[in-house]
């Protein structure tokens, strides 16, 4: 009897409001993006341009990560490893796009005699691009969700927080962090520090491994005693597309054709999303770090902004808030390691400045402070009795905006 009735609202708010709501959005953004080219103005162009690359990230790796869901099935892949490796790139492929395209942009650009200066730059803006999404990732995507849950789900308006979710993955995220930070009150960041980062995923993966293994060992015995084959997860047949305008079916050949063809669709926006980040910067006369930190952070957040309130309102709140957390151990460990290596790669191997014109990158400083404060607030109120209400909700909104004051006030400053 329970079966039959608690389905009925996630279907229609899977189905009918997040695609119908999708479409229309596109064309509000398409509307605005044709008014302002009109018009002559530039900054409403490249905004509205933002929001349009933005839904084409969402769109790409939609398909994605029910593809990557189906494959992890298929090669019995553990659900925790499979939430930290192929649901983390399916949602962070856009950070680590971004942070490759920022580097080869930036030093493409640059004269012979100048790559050191323009990688630091370009790698300065993958930083920032990073930085702001582990930031949006932690504050606004549980926001998000919060509020969705208090409004759309019918049995439980607030959103549960396990224990493990906490104890493993976001002390993890908080290790992580510390490292990052203590390696940008460097001068410099060498190619090895991308080595360490990686290494340091690995070590994450097999806990999650470890951990997996014991928790079905446990499992084993009351399985066999029932003999209840049924516990198997439900794999997606269809790979939804376009707002669910059309299904593929996801086999063994057409599974990794989407997987291929989504990645470079997700590449080549977030390629454009590079593009307008700096066209703006530049019109707006600021640095591009403090344009990344919002902008490109905020478009490359996304598709872990979906997910997650996916899967709350599937009702695996646990799910919800550790996607946040993984892909933000993702961002840190791989999506700052790859460009790293790209960036010594490309200017000869040789150390990453920290330093512009002799002084710290703008807006670096005070990043690293107000990265680690901001994360042990909100893992303190995600600890306050194991839950997100509404009001909790409105104030890590408000929490985030203070993080945007920050960007907007150093981007004056560094006028």
């Amino acid at each position: 009897m329970t079966d039959s009735v608690s389905p009925a609202p996630e279907a229609e708010f899977d189905e009918s409001t997040i695609d119908r709501t999708g479409l229309w959005v596109t064309a509000l953004v398409l509307v605005a993006m044709g008014v302002c080219w009109f018009a002559g103005w530039t900054l409403g162009w490249l905004m509205s341009g933002g929001a349009l690359i933005a839904i084409v990230i969402w769109q790409a790796c939609d398909p994605f990560a029910e593809t990557a869901q189906w494959i992890g099935g298929r090669l019995r892949i553990p659900g925790s490893v499979r939430g930290a490796t192929l649901d983390a790139v399916a949602s962070s492929m856009p950070e680590l796009f971004s942070g490759i395209f920022f580097v080869v942009l930036a030093v493409s650009a640059a004269d012979p005699s100048a790559l050191s200066e323009a990688g630091a730059e370009g790698y300065g803006a993958t930083i920032a691009t990073c930085a702001g999404s582990a930031v949006y990732n932690m504050i606004l995507i549980p926001a998000a969700v919060a509020l969705v849950v208090s409004y759309r789900r019918h049995t439980q308006r607030h959103v549960e927080v396990e224990n493990v979710v906490l104890a493993r993955d976001g002390v993890w995220f908080l290790v992580c962090e510390m490292l990052l930070i203590v390696f940008l009150y460097e001068e410099q960041m060498q190619w090895w520090h991308a080595l360490v980062f990686l290494g340091m995923y690995g070590v994450y993966l097999l806990m999650l491994v470890r951990g997996t293994y014991l928790h079905r060992k446990r499992l084993d015995a009351e399985a066999l005693a029932r003999e209840d084959q049924e516990e198997e997860e439900e794999l997606p047949t269809e790979a939804s597309c376009l707002f669910g305008l059309f299904n593929v079916p996801i086999g063994p050949v057409s599974a990794w054709t989407i997987i291929i063809v989504t990645t470079l669709v997700a590449a080549g926006a977030c390629y454009f999303l590079v593009e307008t980040t700096r066209q703006t910067a530049g019109l707006l006369g600021v640095p591009t770090f403090f344009v990344a930190v919002i902008l490109a952070a905020a478009v490359s957040s996304v598709p872990d902004t979906f997910l997650s309130i996916g899967a709350a309102m599937r009702g695996d709140d646990s799910g919800a808030i550790s996607n946040a957390f993984g892909s933000n151990i993702f961002d840190i460990c791989v999506c700052l390691s790859i460009p790293l290596l790209v960036n010594s790669y490309l200017v000869g191997w040789e150390p990453v400045s920290m330093l512009q014109d002799g002084k710290p990158i703008p807006g670096l400083v005070g990043l690293r402070l107000l990265l680690w404060v901001l994360t042990a607030v909100t893992l303190l109120v995600l600890w306050h009795r194991r839950q997100l209400t509404r009001a909790k909700a409105l104030f890590l909104i408000a929490l985030y905006l203070v993080f945007v004051g920050y960007a907007v006030t150093g981007s004056i400053w560094a006028e």
